[in-house]
């Protein structure tokens, strides 16, 4: 390692933003999640502290590393880079910087006391089949187990116009439907749709079992992306029914939440929520949609699939006291069996709160809930 390099673990709330930003926006391989909007929301609304390691060639910074230190009131604390979201690893000028940033991270873990540091990453595209003669340096699916998680990312082309071509007919004849019901999508970037959004995203994640961020969670994100976060809204009349949102950066529009109201499904709200979303961004010029984590072969696979989507490798590593966890290495195995088991019967209970109650104790969850 050059002598002339500096790596060093700095509070978020202590490091420039200003340098942090430009560094993260002239970056390949950087994410709308990237931006520092998310590090300040998670601290602002949840109150985890964020942390940046920084590499500086001389004076001039050559790689980051964002992490956020979460800390439940019970069980393992954690540095995540990112949590609530996909991805979110090293940036860095070339590998052997990118491992320095690693290195040092893991010091923080023993500084902090943290026991787990969890390293999110985008890895390669992956074939649909095993054909010898397609890309070598794509994996196919058919090696992977059906529990495998993916990243499903849609190159896109130079105009909406050209992107609604681009779809097959039935793709073309569901978004029509939606506007033949009587449905109508509406753009935002005022704080104010935010609970709009909310209104939608918490009945949904009700309905899914699930706990809800809270209401505080979105609104600082918007107070923090200001015009990079758009929020898409679908209405009956004047009901909504769907709701997305959208992050921007570089030449990348990503997707963390979108969600409709089940009884109005039959109307297909979301197809005309993502064909709102995907043709607004693509004739602002973005270059890449991310559709956000999926189950290869699962519904929502499917779903983004047939938008034009393909899955990448999602590469997530932990380190337990700075060793790395294999799989089938976890001790808490055992406990992540138990709980997978008891998941439907949580599910079932949460879906039977009444809908205030679980707005008011789900974000008590959620905030310590990384996924």
């Amino acid at each position: 390692m050059s002598a002339d390099l500096h790596i060093r673990a700095s509070r978020f709330n202590a490091f420039p933003a200003d340098e942090y930003n430009r560094y993260v926006a002239g970056h390949s391989a950087a994410t709308p999640y990237h931006r520092s909007a998310w590090l300040h929301a998670t601290e602002q609304a949840y109150d985890h502290t964020g942390w940046v390691i920084s590499a500086h060639h001389k004076e001039t910074l050559c790689g980051v590393l964002p992490l956020v230190e979460v800390k439940p009131p019970i069980g393992t604390s954690s540095l995540v880079t990112l949590p609530f979201c996909d991805l979110g690893g090293a940036l860095a000028d070339n590998e052997e910087i990118q491992e320095q940033l690693i290195t040092e991270a893991k010091a923080l873990t023993k500084t902090n006391r943290v026991k787990i540091l969890e390293i999110r990453e985008g890895g390669e595209a992956l074939n649909a089949g095993s054909d010898a003669t397609r890309d070598q340096n794509k994996q196919s699916i058919d090696a992977l187990p059906g529990s495998t998680k993916v990243r499903m990312l849609c190159d896109l082309p130079e105009n909406s116009e050209a992107l609604f071509k681009s779809y097959k007919p039935k793709l073309r004849s569901q978004i029509r439907k939606a506007e033949k019901n009587g449905l109508r999508a509406e753009l935002h970037t005022e704080t104010g749709a935010v609970e709009l959004f909310y209104e939608v995203f918490a009945q949904n994640m009700r309905r899914l079992g699930s706990p809800v961020h809270s209401l505080q969670w979105f609104q600082e994100l918007k107070a923090a992306y200001g015009e990079h976060m758009l929020i898409g809204i679908v209405f009956q009349a004047d009901k909504p029914v769907g709701a997305g949102i959208v992050l921007l950066g570089g030449k990348e529009a990503c997707i963390p939440w979108a969600s409709t109201l089940e009884e109005f499904n039959r109307l297909a709200p979301n197809m005309l929520l993502y064909w709102t979303l995907l043709s607004h961004v693509c004739d602002l010029g973005y270059t890449r949609f991310d559709f956000g984590r999926s189950t290869l072969d699962e519904g929502t696979y499917r779903f983004k699939k047939q938008w034009g989507a393909q899955p990448y490798r999602l590469v997530w590593t932990e380190y337990r006291s700075g060793m790395l966890n294999l799989p089938g290495n976890d001790s808490n195995s055992s406990g992540a069996s138990v709980a997978s088991q008891l998941r439907p019967l949580i599910e079932n209970i949460w879906r039977r709160l009444p809908l205030s109650f679980a707005n008011w104790v789900g974000p008590k969850l959620r905030r310590y809930i990384t996924l």
